[in-house]
């Protein structure tokens, strides 16, 4: 069974996503690895010594009663210091490299029988990307898979949310180690070229010297702070038992508290400390949503997220021009963090119902199966009248890098230029000589080639469609048709629409190919 693998790396948790051909994304029950429901891996790993060399890999380092040790055997928040510029020094066997391409390396191995990934796509933190996408690209130079992709964790948790290319997102990312918001513009939209995962690797050749551009989301605001839900455990630790040391036993005991409380209001655990005396540790909700006010949380984040409000003012962007907020990470499901979300963006639609496997089916959504083929060298634009300016304009339709074929058509409402007027020409054109990179195949791999400098320009189609029929005739400056354009499997670029004043339907039709 071929298809799509994707690896959502985790400070706290990985997730493993699977999509087959022609099938749906599911998530991988990674046994002996991952936990029941839903089937997530903590990232946790357990190196023995020479007796026992095997590593004990997420699910087993908890049942084996070994996520509480604080020896250096224990390696756990480790993907934030990968590729980090100044990650703090950590008593650990390993490297958080070494650790991070070890634990990839025993996910692909027990990936379930029948399952045969043709591309292996992987996320990577944005502030990090470029250090990241070169770990990633060692870590898993030897994984026997043809593709390699990676895409930027805001876009991919974008997408996986159900929003739409060209929007605002506000991410709010609650890990196991920090706290960061983002208010990022996710590429495409529209004209533009919709976001797609960057290759590393196609047809099993190496593409790190091809010059690709890196497709990231733009960032116009960022704010951090490295608090994140480890912290909260220890904070929970502190209040429940006063001056115990916060062993990674009763740090452990503090997670189940705090997970429980995201579900309901009160929770235990059980706790053993050193001596093994047993004890039964309690919390309510409201007794965790004060400890996170008096420990500064919230005071905290109203700053952060001023900050990142403040950056996204001084671009243009106001709170109401935010298409959704978007909390992702473990420590986001605590009500708290909704009901401020709720309180400080009123109105914003939030899209928060799987906070942690929306970037792993986001990327996913990314890597849809499309042929590395499947990628617009040119673009194509379409001449619209400009009633301010009088006169015709080129309005670009699709773009260089456009995968296809389009998952969302791209809507346009035209006007009628004239009274009386009984007809819509369309005519379409290439875009030509514009200071960018053009995307060509050679020997069926990408090559960036620029293009040369010069005022942009556009050369109409030899094959013109024919024209739209207006009946009743138009008025100037009246929205006649609602038209939307897609590029389907074979190529071609497709029109389909209705009249917004009869509401009559216009039937799907080929407009020709895309080059």
């Amino acid at each position: 069974m071929r298809g799509t693998l994707a690896i959502d790396l985790g400070s706290s948790t990985t997730v493993v996503a699977w999509l087959p051909t022609g099938g749906t994304p599911t998530l991988l029950p990674l046994h002996p690895y991952a936990l029941a429901d839903p089937p997530l891996v903590p990232s946790l790993v357990w190196l023995p010594g020479p007796s026992s060399p095997r590593p004990l890999i997420g699910r087993q380092v908890q049942e084996a009663g070994l996520a509480g040790s604080d020896g250096p055997q224990l390696h756990r928040d480790f993907k934030r210091r990968i590729g980090a510029p100044t990650a703090e020094p950590h008593a650990t066997l390993l490297s958080p490299e070494a650790v991070g391409a070890l634990l990839l390396e025993q996910l692909w191995r027990a990936l379930p029988d029948g399952v045969e990934p043709e591309r292996l796509v992987l996320t990577a933190p944005i502030d990090t990307y470029r250090a990241y996408r070169q770990w990633l690209l060692q870590a898993c130079g030897d994984l026997p898979v043809p593709e390699l992709a990676l895409v930027d964790e805001p876009t991919a948790a974008a997408i996986g949310a159900g929003l739409a290319p060209g929007s605002t997102v506000l991410v709010v990312d609650l890990g196991g180690g920090t706290v960061d918001l983002s208010l990022v513009t996710l590429q495409g939209g529209e004209g533009r070229a919709a976001p797609i995962a960057q290759l590393l690797r196609f047809a099993g050749r190496d593409l790190e010297r091809s010059g690709q551009t890196l497709r990231t989301a733009q960032v116009v605001g960022k704010a951090g702070l490295a608090v994140g839900g480890r912290d909260i455990d220890r904070w929970i630790a502190a209040a429940l038992v006063p001056g115990a040391r916060p062993s990674n036993a009763l740090l452990e005991a503090a997670e189940r508290l705090k997970c429980e409380l995201s579900q309901h209001n009160e929770a235990l655990a059980l706790w053993s400390d050193a001596d093994g005396t047993s004890h039964e540790l309690r919390l309510n909700r409201a007794q965790l949503n004060q400890l996170l006010k008096d420990h500064g949380l919230i005071a905290q984040l109203d700053q952060l997220l001023e900050q990142v409000l403040a950056a996204g003012r001084a671009a243009g962007l106001r709170l109401r021009d935010i298409t959704a907020v978007l909390p992702v990470g473990g420590a986001s499901r605590m009500p708290i963090i909704h009901q401020w979300l709720q309180e400080r963006c009123p109105g914003l639609p939030i899209r928060g119902e799987r906070p942690v496997e929306a970037v792993a089916l986001g990327a996913l959504a990314l890597t849809p199966g499309l042929r590395l083929q499947d990628v617009l060298s040119h673009g194509v634009s379409l001449r619209c009248w400009d009633q301010r300016a009088g006169t015709h304009r080129w309005h670009p339709l699709f773009l260089p890098g456009q995968g296809w074929p389009t998952a969302n058509p791209l809507e346009l409402v035209l006007a009628a230029s004239r009274d009386g007027q009984r007809e819509l020409e369309l005519v379409l054109g290439e875009p030509m000589a514009e200071e960018r990179a053009e995307v060509v195949f050679e020997n069926g791999l990408p090559v960036l080639r620029q293009r040369p400098a010069g005022a942009a320009r556009v050369v109409p189609w030899a094959q013109q469609p024919q024209a739209l029929p207006l009946e009743p005739p138009g008025v100037q400056g009246e929205d006649c048709l609602r038209l939307c354009f897609a590029i389907n499997t074979e190529g071609e670029l497709t029109l389909s629409g209705h009249d917004l004043r009869t509401d009559a339907e216009i039937p799907s039709q080929s407009m020709g190919p895309v080059r």
